[in-house]
């Protein structure tokens, strides 16, 4: 399997997220909802983190407050030191922290390669012919440059996700924000985008923020795995992933990931009883 990226890794320093007292509510006909309450967590430079926790519990909300696509109520989001969400603060999406949606988000009437050359474009002020250049040669780095002219519906699942990859990363971001990117994905492509996604870790050490579902996955790729409270989402339990790296899928039968996932699975199984009682639903 073609590596997806190989790049020197970002100078050490930068990627590193900071996230302090973050609370949000948000207004409805029912009145005030607490989507996330007293969110602290510091997160390190080029570190892969996971959270996991009930559906609706507000993990989604957290990553867009990050992206700048929604404000804090209170609380502080940093970057770097920077401050990019405050109450009254938010500052607008950028290329230092790009969102891989779990849903897809490439312009189905692009090419691939125009789909990859969007960002440079539009962020980073890049030339088309330049953008279109820079796109070709990853395309051709990753072993995709029979699908450049290709359209996204005539793709496979796991092709698309590996594009939205490069999209991403093309920008050159200080962090990646992922949202349950596998989710839509059979388990054989799963498993391989899995493996591509360890090889692109090692290759660029980007910080990584990765929201899911999937225990198993959060255990397999991640440096330190967040359990979010049931709603209003919290800091419930952090749980060390102390797995050798480089990491393979095969991993996930030795003794201690199932050890790890013991762990995990009682202490997330205690929040998703309290969401199924309370009849929690998905909120953005």
């Amino acid at each position: 399997m073609a590596v997806l990226l190989e790049a020197p890794a970002r100078n050490a320093g930068t990627g590193a997220i900071s996230l302090r007292g973050v609370r949000k509510v948000y207004d409805s006909s029912a009145g005030a909802v607490e989507a996330i309450a007293d969110w602290t967590l510091e997160i390190a430079p080029g570190e892969f983190l996971a959270v996991v926790g009930p559906s609706g519990c507000g993990k989604t909300t957290l990553l867009n407050a990050i992206a700048g696509f929604d404000p804090v109520t209170a609380g502080e989001i940093a970057l770097d030191g920077t401050t990019i969400a405050c109450a009254g603060y938010l500052a607008p999406p950028g290329a230092d922290r790009v969102v891989v949606f779990q849903n897809g988000a490439l312009f189905p009437w692009k090419s691939v390669v125009d789909n990859i050359a969007y960002g440079p474009i539009v962020q980073r002020r890049m030339s088309r012919e330049q953008a279109l250049r820079a796109a070709h040669a990853l395309l051709e780095r990753v072993g995709l440059a029979d699908v450049a002219r290709a359209f996204p519906l005539k793709l496979s699942s796991g092709v698309q996700r590996r594009v939205e990859m490069l999209r991403a990363l093309i920008n050159d971001p200080k962090a990646l924000l992922l949202d349950e990117p596998f989710r839509a994905l059979d388990a054989i492509s799963k498993s391989a985008m899995h493996e591509e996604l360890l090889r692109l870790y090692e290759s660029t050490k980007k910080t990584i923020f990765f929201i899911t579902h999937d225990l198993d996955e959060a255990i397999l790729l991640a440096d330190r795995v967040v359990v979010s409270a049931t709603r209003p989402a919290r800091v419930k339990r952090v749980l060390h992933i102390d797995l050798p790296r480089p990491r393979s899928p095969l991993m996930t039968a030795s003794r201690e990931f199932l050890d790890l996932r013991a762990q995990l699975t009682g202490v997330v199984h205690e929040e998703a009883e309290k969401a199924l009682r309370r009849g929690e639903r998905e909120l953005a």
